[in-house]
Protein backbone atom coordinates (compact mmCIF):
# COMPACT_ATOMS: atom_id res chain seq x y z
CA UNK A 1 0.00 0.00 0.00
CA UNK A 2 1.52 3.26 -1.01
CA UNK A 3 0.86 6.58 1.67
CA UNK A 4 -0.38 9.86 -0.71
CA UNK A 5 0.23 13.22 1.43
CA UNK A 6 -3.07 14.81 1.14
CA UNK A 7 -3.02 17.64 3.88
CA UNK A 8 -1.55 20.12 6.39
CA UNK A 9 -3.04 18.99 10.19
CA UNK A 10 -3.39 22.44 10.04
CA UNK A 11 -6.21 22.67 6.88
CA UNK A 12 -8.30 20.24 8.90
CA UNK A 13 -9.41 21.62 12.22
CA UNK A 14 -10.74 19.06 15.33
CA UNK A 15 -14.64 18.74 13.77
CA UNK A 16 -13.95 19.66 10.64
CA UNK A 17 -13.98 18.15 7.04
CA UNK A 18 -11.97 18.98 3.98
CA UNK A 19 -12.43 17.95 0.58
CA UNK A 20 -10.13 16.17 -1.30
CA UNK A 21 -9.07 15.56 -4.83
CA UNK A 22 -7.01 12.83 -5.50
CA UNK A 23 -6.16 12.10 -9.24
CA UNK A 24 -9.99 10.40 -10.32
CA UNK A 25 -10.89 10.04 -6.53
CA UNK A 26 -12.84 12.62 -4.71
CA UNK A 27 -12.09 12.08 -0.79
CA UNK A 28 -13.38 13.12 2.13
CA UNK A 29 -10.73 13.72 5.13
CA UNK A 30 -11.95 14.53 8.45
CA UNK A 31 -11.00 15.42 12.31
CA UNK A 32 -12.33 13.97 15.04
CA UNK A 33 -11.03 14.65 18.48
CA UNK A 34 -7.47 14.87 16.96
CA UNK A 35 -8.22 11.77 15.10
CA UNK A 36 -8.23 11.59 11.09
CA UNK A 37 -10.38 9.27 8.76
CA UNK A 38 -10.51 9.48 4.85
CA UNK A 39 -13.46 8.05 2.86
CA UNK A 40 -14.99 8.28 -0.61
CA UNK A 41 -16.69 12.02 -0.62
CA UNK A 42 -19.43 10.50 -3.45
CA UNK A 43 -22.49 8.93 -1.68
CA UNK A 44 -23.45 5.72 -3.54
CA UNK A 45 -27.11 6.49 -4.26
CA UNK A 46 -27.75 9.85 -5.85
CA UNK A 47 -23.22 10.53 -5.87
CA UNK A 48 -23.85 13.52 -3.65
CA UNK A 49 -21.29 15.13 -2.43
CA UNK A 50 -20.59 14.45 1.33
CA UNK A 51 -18.72 17.28 1.99
CA UNK A 52 -21.37 19.43 1.42
CA UNK A 53 -23.34 16.99 4.21
CA UNK A 54 -23.99 17.78 8.30
CA UNK A 55 -20.66 17.01 10.01
CA UNK A 56 -22.18 15.45 13.45
CA UNK A 57 -19.76 13.58 15.57
CA UNK A 58 -18.06 10.62 13.87
CA UNK A 59 -21.54 10.72 11.47
CA UNK A 60 -21.84 12.70 8.24
CA UNK A 61 -25.37 12.94 6.38
CA UNK A 62 -25.65 12.91 2.91
CA UNK A 63 -27.23 16.10 2.05
CA UNK A 64 -29.34 15.04 -1.19
CA UNK A 65 -31.48 12.40 0.98
CA UNK A 66 -30.18 12.27 4.59
CA UNK A 67 -28.33 9.15 4.50
CA UNK A 68 -25.41 8.40 7.52
CA UNK A 69 -22.20 7.46 6.94
CA UNK A 70 -20.02 6.75 9.93
CA UNK A 71 -16.64 8.41 9.06
CA UNK A 72 -14.32 6.08 10.94
CA UNK A 73 -15.72 3.44 8.72
CA UNK A 74 -17.53 4.34 5.62
CA UNK A 75 -20.57 2.16 6.68
CA UNK A 76 -23.93 3.47 6.73
CA UNK A 77 -25.41 4.15 10.15
CA UNK A 78 -29.03 5.08 9.15
CA UNK A 79 -30.55 4.60 5.76
CA UNK A 80 -31.79 8.01 4.45
CA UNK A 81 -35.39 8.34 2.58
CA UNK A 82 -36.93 10.24 -0.05
CA UNK A 83 -40.43 11.42 0.46
CA UNK A 84 -41.80 8.19 2.14
CA UNK A 85 -39.75 5.93 0.58
CA UNK A 86 -36.94 4.29 2.55
CA UNK A 87 -33.72 3.95 1.02
CA UNK A 88 -31.14 1.02 1.17
CA UNK A 89 -27.78 2.55 0.69
CA UNK A 90 -24.02 0.96 0.13
CA UNK A 91 -21.46 1.69 2.41
CA UNK A 92 -18.46 3.64 1.21
CA UNK A 93 -15.28 3.10 0.82
CA UNK A 94 -12.90 4.12 3.77
CA UNK A 95 -9.17 4.28 3.82
CA UNK A 96 -6.40 4.27 5.95
CA UNK A 97 -4.51 7.33 7.69
CA UNK A 98 -1.48 8.14 9.16
CA UNK A 99 -0.04 11.27 10.22
CA UNK A 100 3.62 11.76 10.01
CA UNK A 101 4.46 15.54 11.49
CA UNK A 102 2.34 17.67 10.75
CA UNK A 103 1.48 16.00 7.20
CA UNK A 104 -1.67 13.81 6.24
CA UNK A 105 -1.17 10.63 4.37
CA UNK A 106 -3.90 7.99 3.03
CA UNK A 107 -3.03 4.70 2.02
CA UNK A 108 -4.35 3.74 -1.79
CA UNK A 109 -3.83 0.49 -3.66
Amino acid sequence: MEYVKVAQTTEVMDGAKKRIDLGDRVLLVTNIHGQYYAMDNRCPHMGGSLYDGKLEGDHIICPKHGTVFDVKTGKVVQNGKIAFIKLNVSDVNAYPVKVEGTDILIGME
